[in-house]
Order: structure tokens, then C-alpha cells, then sequence
């Protein structure tokens, strides 16, 4: 494909993803019926499990970007490859949060077009030192979001079985993930470029739970 076909390519996913029309891989969702929630949840317990998802919503739109900018700069076939499958695999947990959001009756942040923006250049610009530096990234992140989510499971009530269920899914597949791509060749990242991404992840987190 040329440059300016990639470009219109990418702009296509990206409006995709922000009117939750990207499909994933058309796995179950998670809340089989038998879980179904049958003790109502007071409004407090609604509430934040509204917005622990709205959170989670705008950190999968991120995703989707981080691994599309990386993909965009990668040069080598098999790592390309690599984070667009797992970027595929993320389109589910997308998917997923909508969902529940639409049953919680909340709505996802309106920053998402910014999120998505920004997490694609920073993905283009780790994508372009390297493969390994890319895959370290990519490592770090999930290992990140691993965390994130265990803090949420940590939070929400205990009767939102269905949430609960998503996040435990959502978790499982980060931990995979981040284990792909150390086996795939990823170098540790610096500490300092560690922090730097734990601030910039709990600006995006914060912001959104309220907008």
C-alpha cells in the first residue's frame, strides 16, 4: 500500500473505533448467563462501576491507537504482524466495555477522539526506535494495565458479577500479551520512561472517570 492509502486506512480504523464500529474477533462475551447479576446494585455501586468502564473504555480506545501507530512505523514484517493481531485481540475488549456500559446506562468519555490521537503518535514514536524498544513498550504497557484493572476488581461491589467477569477476562489477556511480546524480543524499557508512562496513563484514567 502507498503511504497516502496507509494514511486513509488508519484514518478509517480510527473513526471505526471511536463509533465503537471496529468488530474484534467475535469471542464470547464474557457474563455468561448463568452469572447474570440477580441482586440489584444500589446507585453508588452503579455509578462506579459506570465509571470504573468509561475508564477502561477510553484505555482500550488507547490501545487500539498505540498499537495501530506502532504497527504504522514497524518495518519488520513479523512484529507488524504481531501487534496487529494483538491490537485485533484488544478490539474485543473494546467491544466488551461498550457493552456493559450500555447495560450500566453510562456513556463513554468524550475525549476519547484525543486519547486516540495522542496514543497513536506516542506508539509511532516508540515504534520507530526500534523493534525492541516497540516490544518493550508494548511489555510495560500491559504490565500497566494489569495493575489498573487489579485496582478496579479491588473496587466495584462484589454483586456486579458481570463486571467483574469482563475485568478478570480483560486481565488475563493483558498478562498474555505482555508475555507475547517479551518472548517476542522486548527490551526493558528505562525507568524514568516507566514513570513517565504510569503519569500519563493516571492523567488519562482520572480525566476520563469524570468527562
Amino acid at each position: 500500500m502507498s503511504i497516502l492509502n496507509n494514511i486513509v486506512n488508519e484514518l478509517d480504523i480510527a473513526l471505526r473505533t471511536l463509533s465503537d464500529k471496529k468488530t474484534g474477533t467475535d469471542r464470547e462475551y464474557p457474563p455468561a448467563p448463568k452469572e447474570k447479576n440477580t441482586e440489584e446494585l444500589s446507585k453508588k455501586e452503579k455509578d462506579l462501576s459506570i465509571q470504573m468502564m468509561r475508564i477502561n473504555h477510553a484505555g482500550e480506545v488507547a490501545a487500539q491507537a498505540l498499537y495501530r501507530g506502532q504497527a504504522f512505523v514497524c518495518k519488520d514484517p513479523k512484529i507488524k504482524e504481531h501487534l496487529i493481531h494483538a491490537g485485533e485481540e484488544e478490539t474485543d475488549h473494546l467491544v466488551w466495555c461498550k457493552k456493559r456500559l450500555d447495560e450500566l446506562g453510562g456513556n463513554s468519555s468524550i475525549l476519547n477522539p484525543l486519547w486516540y490521537a495522542g496514543s497513536f503518535a506516542i506508539g509511532a514514536i516508540f515504534g520507530s526506535m526500534g523493534e525492541k524498544t516497540s516490544l518493550g513498550f508494548v511489555e510495560e504497557t500491559e504490565k500497566q494495565v494489569v495493575i489498573h484493572l487489579q485496582k478496579h476488581l479491588d473496587k466495584i461491589s462484589e454483586k456486579d458479577k458481570e463486571t467483574i467477569e469482563i475485568l478478570k477476562t480483560m486481565q488475563a489477556d493483558e498478562d498474555l500479551h505482555a508475555g507475547q511480546a517479551n518472548e517476542s524480543g522486548a527490551e526493558e524499557l528505562e525507568s524514568p520512561t516507566k514513570k513517565v508512562m504510569e503519569v500519563t496513563a493516571k492523567m488519562m484514567t482520572s480525566t476520563s472517570a469524570y468527562i
